[in-house]
Order: C-alpha cells, then structure tokens, then sequence
C-alpha cells in the first residue's frame, strides 16, 4: 500500500537492467509512491537489458549515460531537471561491474587493467555523479543520494574478488562526499549494505547459490529481499530521514551483526 512518501519529489534512478534487478523495484516502488523519476543506465545495458519497458510502464524517460564520463554525467543532470522541471529530489546509485569476476580471475591473478575499470564503474562513478551534481547545483536542499552496497567491504568474501575493495572505496566516497555536500546543501549521503540477491549481475558470481544460502541460514530474519531493499531505500529518499546522512545502513536481516548461527550447523 502506497503513503505517498514521494509525493510531488523527483529523482533519477542508475541502474535498472530487467525485473529482478533492485533498481528496478526501487524505480516501481518510487513512482507508486508518488515520484517522477528518470531511468538511466549504460547505452550497452540498454541495447541487452530491458529498461525501455520498465520506462514505458512508469511514463517515465530514458536518458543513456556512462557512469564513468562526466559529460555523460552531467548531460544527464541537466536533460532530467528539463525532464522534471526542476532540481533533483533523490538520486539512486546502482552500478556495479567487474571484468575479473565475469571471466572468472582469481584474486590472486587479477588483471589490473581491469581492476581499474572495476572501481572507475562501481566506486570511482560514484565521485563523479556528487562532483557533478554539486558543480551544476542539480539537488534541492535536503535531497537524498543512496548507493547500494555490500558487507564484503568490511569482511572477506573471496569469490567477491576485487568487487569488495570497490565498495569499501564506494562507501567512504559517501562519507567524504556526505560531509560536503551536507554543509553546503543539505543534502544527505548514505549507502545501504543488502544481503545478497537474486539479480541478473549476483547470479554471475562463482557459487552465488551457496553464498546466498549460508548468509540466509545466519541471519536470523533470512535473506533481504530486493522487494524490502526498495521499500528501505524510500524511506530514505522520503522526509522521515532528513537528518540521516554519511551512512553505511545494513538491510541484511541480521547477517551484519551474527557471529555464529546453530542453524548453519545444523543444531
């Protein structure tokens, strides 16, 4: 049931590929809370992914971007305040990418070049959309900036490879850049650290099934689902959270905070 937590806000969303995506459900979840938003994601993402579809259900318009190029960045900051008619309420950054992880590279034999790509996709992009958005002063005075994330940051996952560096520098961007842009602006930074999740990008990680199946087993309330994440990240794009900023919020059910868990043993 929708509280028009949104109402009257705008906002652009980065990320959405297909259905199962979190951007995706965070996009529907935004609208039916009374949001105008703009999608975007890679022009690559969206000749294979479907996010047309999404934006033809939500009336809402695509605009391509690199997340890695600032004239792509800021190109899209300006077409959606034309979009929306005026600055932006709440941003959504949901852009993750490893090389090393889709040909299967051990940790220990990363290519670097690919590493580089690696944190200029999922954490480097992250700098450049707050640079942007500051320089062309997009955000309305106590907007919300949300990026998703993951535990692996703080603790090891190998098969994550690189990925967790890349959100441990994604992380503190949020709370150098919270700091910034909350004494100029208003405007709060945070990060929501999720449990793993069935999407199209998590499925591709070497032995996800088992990973997800531990993680639901220690967390006391299971597994996050992407549903959930979309309703946590509205109540931070919403005004029930206007003093909450520089934030990494687990929405993981639990797992972030458990030592052990008989039921992973089987007691």
């Amino acid at each position: 049931m929708a509280n028009n937590l949104l109402k009257g806000k705008k906002g652009i969303i980065f990320g959405a590929l297909d259905e199962q995506s979190i951007a995706w459900k965070i996009a529907e979840k935004a609208v039916e809370e009374g949001a105008t938003i703009v999608l975007t994601n890679a022009p690559v993402a969206l000749r294979f992914g479907q996010l047309q579809a999404l934006a033809d259900k939500l009336g809402a318009q695509v605009i391509p971007a690199d997340a890695t190029s600032t004239e792509d960045l800021e190109n899209l900051l300006s077409k959606s305040m034309e979009i929306l008619g005026g600055k932006i309420d709440f941003i959504l950054h949901s852009v993750a990418m490893s090389i090393n992880v889709r040909k299967n590279k051990a940790y220990t034999d990363l290519n670097y070049e690919w590493m580089q790509k690696t944190f200029d996709i999922s954490a480097i992009s992250f700098h450049k959309l707050m640079q942007s958005a500051l320089k062309l002063d997009a955000i309305n005075d106590w907007g919300s900036i949300v990026a998703l994330t993951y535990i692996a940051a703080q603790r090891v996952f190998p098969d994550y490879n690189e990925m967790a560096e890349s959100k441990a520098l994604l992380e503190s961007f949020a709370r150098s850049f919270g700091y910034h842009f909350g004494s100029q602006k208003k405007v709060r930074v945070n990060t929501i650290s999720q449990s793993p999740t069935w999407t199209t990008a998590g499925a591709g990680i070497k032995g996800f099934q088992e990973f997800f199946d531990y993680a639901d087993k220690m967390s006391p309330l299971g597994n996050a689902s992407a549903e959930s994440c979309a309703d946590y990240t509205i109540s931070l794009f919403s005004d029930l959270t206007r003093m909450v900023t520089m934030q990494n919020l687990y929405h993981d059910g639990g797992f972030s905070t458990m030592g052990m868990n008989p039921a992973v043993i089987g007691l």
